[in-house]
């Protein structure tokens, strides 16, 4: 850190790291500290007395802003055009959202005039690299504190007992010991008792999705809408973004859709075990694949989805404002202008599955008289011959090597 903070603007959640970093931080810099918070779909009830509290710790100010529809339109829906999934089954909700935060954070460090920021990320884990990435793409020269990164606090059991000695209310309790983010697009659980991984996740833990077991015996069905890839309507009826991630949320977590829970490789190198509840982006990325199985040419699915670990790769990590992310932003979103149509996703006990598929006739490259086994008059099956005699003809020539 170069030089004195003169004033800080912290990214808060009124969570027990970030209130203890708010009383640290005034302590410790003896400067004003502006609360940041960024409503991008935690609940009402998670923002609910936010303000309030942050005051009473020793906030000078709070700011509270509204980034939802902003969060989906340029955020989370750009990434679903990507395809994003890390690993092959985390789908990024808790990545997504760094930048969008870091971005609000900035803007009020513009607003108030600040020359510092804080985050409550660990040492250990990548929302410090995603936040801190993010600060550096709107102004290179902010002095950034990282209190987990300095700090004495050994571990959180220490920070529960500087908050009750300072009288800060903490929703870290011994009958639920793990850290918890939620957004619009997910909710994230991890630490305390799930750093077991052979440990299963308690039942009572999950917040937006049933158990698959008492999930309704009757599936239900959805029809997604999809213009220019973007979702845009439920059943018929056309939806703003936040509108239509929070029914699908409901309807997709009503039957068990969307929990994933798995090991995942952090980018500062080591292993950890995240467990995630995300309905309607599942919901999403199935329904979205089932128009472009409709739409989309063969080569350019194919080499869109090449694209897909790269590009997810640079979400988890953190580089959303990067160069190489916007490069390849520009590829799939011109991939993803074919894809207009509707799929019909049948949600049953914790199962998604894409039950039928259509797209107009300008957009799709599906033909049911190409495709029949019953006679047809517009493909002639011999062609195959020569088509496979060519394709084979370098398997023969290898085979025929020093014969």
């Amino acid at each position: 850190m170069a030089g004195k903070p003169t004033k800080v603007v912290l990214a808060y959640s009124g969570g027990l790291d970030t209130s203890v970093m708010l009383k640290w931080i005034k302590e410790t810099y003896r400067c004003p500290v502006v609360a940041y918070a960024a409503d991008i779909g935690q609940g009402a009830g998670e923002l609910e007395g936010l303000e309030k509290k942050a005051l009473a710790t020793g906030a000078d100010a709070c700011h509270v802003l509204d980034l939802k529809e902003e969060f989906a339109r340029d955020f989370v829906f750009p990434m679903l055009r990507g395809g994003a999934v890390y690993e092959g089954h985390y789908l990024l909700g808790t990545s997504i959202a760094r930048p969008m935060i870091a971005k609000g954070q900035m803007e009020v460090v513009r607003k108030t005039g600040a020359d510092a920021v804080a985050h409550g990320a660990t040492g250990k884990g990548n929302d410090q690299v995603r936040f801190e990435v993010g600060y550096a793409a709107f102004d290179p020269s902010i002095t950034i504190i990282a209190p987990w990164r300095t700090w004495d606090f050994g571990g959180r059991s220490e920070l529960v007992a500087y908050a009750q000695r300072h009288g800060i209310p903490i929703p870290v309790t011994a009958a639920k010991p793990y850290s918890m983010d939620r957004n619009l697009l997910h909710i994230s659980f991890e630490g305390g008792i799930l750093e077991d991984p052979w440990a299963e996740p308690p039942e009572d833990m999950f917040v937006l999705t049933a158990s698959p077991e008492k999930a309704p015996d009757k599936p239900a069905y959805v029809e997604v809408g999809f213009e220019n890839g973007d979702p845009v309507s439920l059943d018929g009826e056309r939806l703003a973004p936040v509108a239509l991630m929070e029914r699908l949320n409901a309807l997709a977590g009503r039957h068990g859709v969307g929990r994933v829970d798995l090991v995942e490789n952090r980018f500062v190198g080591m292993k950890s075990r995240g467990v995630y509840e995300t309905p309607a982006g599942t919901v999403l990325h199935a329904a979205r694949r089932g128009v472009e199985s409709l739409t989309l040419d063969r080569e350019v699915l194919h080499l869109r989805d090449s694209l897909i670990p790269q590009y997810a790769k640079l979400v988890y990590n953190g580089f959303w404002f990067s160069p190489e992310r916007e490069f390849l932003q520009a590829a799939v979103d011109e991939a993803a202008r074919s894809v207009w149509g509707t799929a019909r996703v049948k949600l049953f006990k914790g199962t998604c599955q894409v039950a039928g598929r259509k797209a107009p006739k300008e957009k799709n490259l599906y033909r049911p008289d190409l495709a029949t086994f019953e006679a047809d008059s517009v493909y002639s099956q011999k062609d195959a011959e020569g088509f496979i005699r060519l394709n084979a003809l370098r398997l023969k020539v290898r085979a025929q090597r020093g014969k």
